[in-house]
Order: structure tokens, then C-alpha cells, then sequence
């Protein structure tokens, strides 16, 4: 049988003997390696010994053909006589298992005990300090925010640190540390000029430097501020008693009747969908589980706010957490909380 490769060469070596061919229908077929007939020197070829009569059949069906063969089609066809039909392995219908804390430690709290309202005045928001919370007697204990930065994904590291390149580009390393210490400058105005509009619930008080700052700021939460209301906590500590880590809330409150963990956020750019603000909802959830296992706080939280300030005054984004979308943010906050813990060993 006939290699592939001697089918083609006979293809491109035979396409100009076709008229020859069926010129003269009765003359013996022969095969020939040489381009020309006219060549000056006989070559010595490997298919002289070749049964020319026994393959003139099939010298004449490939100079025949009108098609080229060459053809996806051809190509299929060759392939599935030499190696036989093709069989395309199945398509898993299991999708790979989504990996799962080790620690299913629940985000509420059921064996938290609540005081009576009459031993409590849920009029004045709770306020703890974060430096009477250092109940480790070894050291301090890991913050949200911390074992968010050092458990963050790959891809967004990256995208992070391309961010401070290109900012440091066109400020100069001076520029960047002066910009964020600017914009950790604007966010503390920022969260107190609201906690003065959340207790006092007077738009007319007003700081001096909050004319030209933080107009826009507070212009864009607005609408979202009507909807706030029953004050319980403001930029207070909650620590959880059972996976050792701290945080501080921003503001735990009524919205739209849902008492909420409410973080405030301000933002350059818009975040119209959730996932857009990147680990914020994780913090929320984090927040919410400590909350829960405190012992400080008279009452617990199954949602969440996340709330994204705009500097021009366009309207706020508000992104609502309800107790499943809790749990779902919940879930992976126990994985890096354990990624974090798995780090921390490997380094000691």
C-alpha cells in the first residue's frame, strides 16, 4: 500500500499529465520522480521497481479528480482509513469540587447570650477602642485587613502592584507617598463627617475643612443616608472569641429596616456590581462573624451593606448582602483566614 506521502507526491507531480492521459486513453500509465522530461542526467529513484501496470488505475482516478486533495474533507477521509473513526472522549459532567473550609466555624452565633433592652440602652451607639482589645496575652491579634493583604490573589496583586508602577511613573516615588497618604487622609474626613451627620441627623453642621473636600462625598451618599436609621454601633471594635482575629466596624445600623454591618467606601472609578469592589464584601462578612461571637454587643447581624462614595457627587452605590449572600462571602473568609494561618506557621 502507498504511503500519504507517496499519495501527495504522485498528486503534485501527476497534475500535468492529465491531458496526456485522457488524450490517449489506451497508453500505459507510468509513474516518474523527474520534473522534466527533458532532463539531462537520469536519476536513480526508489520506485523504478514499482508495478506501474498493477497502479494505473489509481494514477488515473488522482489525475482526474477535480477537487483538490488537499481538501479538509480528503484529509478527514485519509485519516479515518488509516487510523479509523475518530472518537471524542466525553466531556466530564462533574464540574471540579469547590474547595471548603476546614473550619465550618457558622457566622451566627447560637449560643451567644442576649441581655434584657431593660439592662441596655440601644439609644447610644457601643463604641469599643481597639487598644483595650488586646486580650492576647502573647501579642496583638491579626487584623481583617491585614489577613486580607496577605492572602490576596495572585491576579489581583498583580493588578494592584501594576496600578502603584504606573502611579509612581507619573508621580515619582515622593508623589505616590504623598497621594495615599492624601487619600488615607480624605477617607478618615470622610467617615467622620458621616458619623457627625449618623448621630446628629443635621445636615447643617458642617467642619471647615468639609466645604471643598467632601461635598462631593457626602452629596453622593445622600440617598443612601435616608434610608439609614437605629444607630448601634460607630467605628467600634468587634474581635471573634473562638478564630482570634479583630476588626473595626464603620457602622452597624437599620437599612431599609435590615440592621446591617455598613462599611463606607470612596472610589475614583465606578463599582456598580459587587464583585467589582473586590475584597470589601469578605470584610463585611468578617465583620459580621466576630460581631457575632463578641460578647460586647447586645444583638446580632446577618447582613451586610457595602457602600461606594463618589468624589463627584454621582450617586452612590449600594450594595446590599443579604444572610445568604453573608454566608456565601462567609465561606471564603474562613479560607483565607486559614491561608493566612497556614503562612504564618510556615514561617515560624
Amino acid at each position: 500500500m502507498l504511503t500519504m506521502k507517496t499519495l501527495h507526491l504522485i498528486c503534485r507531480n501527476c497534475r500535468g499529465m492529465t491531458n496526456v492521459l485522457f488524450q490517449y486513453p489506451h497508453t500505459p500509465a507510468f509513474l516518474s520522480t523527474s520534473c522534466t522530461t527533458h532532463s539531462k542526467k537520469n536519476k536513480v529513484n526508489g520506485y523504478e521497481d514499482i508495478d506501474q501496470e498493477k497502479y494505473a488505475n489509481l494514477v488515473r482516478m488522482v489525475t482526474s479528480s477535480k477537487t483538490n486533495c488537499q481538501t479538509p474533507e480528503k484529509i478527514f477521509e485519509e485519516d479515518s482509513f488509516l487510523y479509523g473513526k475518530v472518537v471524542k472522549s466525553k466531556a466530564s459532567s462533574q464540574e471540579p469540587e469547590a474547595r471548603v473550609p476546614q473550619n465550618r466555624s457558622l457566622m451566627f452565633n447560637s449560643n451567644k447570650v442576649i441581655l434584657s433592652v431593660e439592662k441596655t440602652d440601644p439609644s447610644i451607639p457601643v463604641r469599643i477602642a481597639l487598644p483595650a482589645r488586646d486580650q492576647m496575652a502573647s501579642g496583638r491579634l491579626p487584623s481583617v485587613t491585614r489577613i486580607l493583604q496577605q492572602t490576596m490573589p495572585m491576579e489581583q496583586a498583580f493588578y494592584l502592584e501594576r496600578w502603584k508602577q504606573r502611579m509612581i511613573m507619573e508621580l515619582g516615588e515622593e508623589g505616590f507617598i504623598e497621594y495615599t497618604a492624601a487619600v488615607f487622609s480624605q477617607g478618615k474626613l470622610f467617615h467622620a463627617r458621616l458619623e457627625d451627620l449618623l448621630v446628629s441627623r443635621d445636615d447643617s453642621i458642617q467642619r471647615p475643612e468639609d466645604t471643598d473636600k467632601m461635598s462631593g462625598y457626602l452629596a453622593s451618599v445622600d440617598h443612601v443616608l435616608s434610608d439609614v436609621s437605629g444607630l448601634r454601633t460607630l467605628e467600634s471594635t468587634v474581635l471573634h472569641s473562638e478564630l482570634k482575629y479583630l476588626g473595626i466596624v464603620d457602622c452597624v445600623a437599620h437599612y431599609r429596616g435590615r440592621l446591617c454591618i455598613i462599611e463606607w467606601k470612596t472610589s475614583e472609578k465606578q463599582k456598580t456590581h459587587i464583585q467589582r469592589t473586590f475584597d470589601n464584601p469578605l470584610q463585611v462578612a468578617a465583620y459580621v462573624g466576630a460581631l457575632n461571637h463578641d460578647a460586647n454587643y447586645n444583638f446580632q447581624v446577618d447582613c451586610g451593606l457595602v457602600v461606594v462614595a463618589y468624589k463627584d457627587g454621582s450617586p452612590a452605590h449600594a450594595h446590599f448582602m443579604d444572610p445568604e449572600l453573608c454566608q456565601y462571602y462567609w465561606d471564603k473568609w474562613l479560607l483565607r483566614l486559614e491561608e493566612y494561618k497556614e503562612k504564618k506557621e510556615e514561617k515560624q
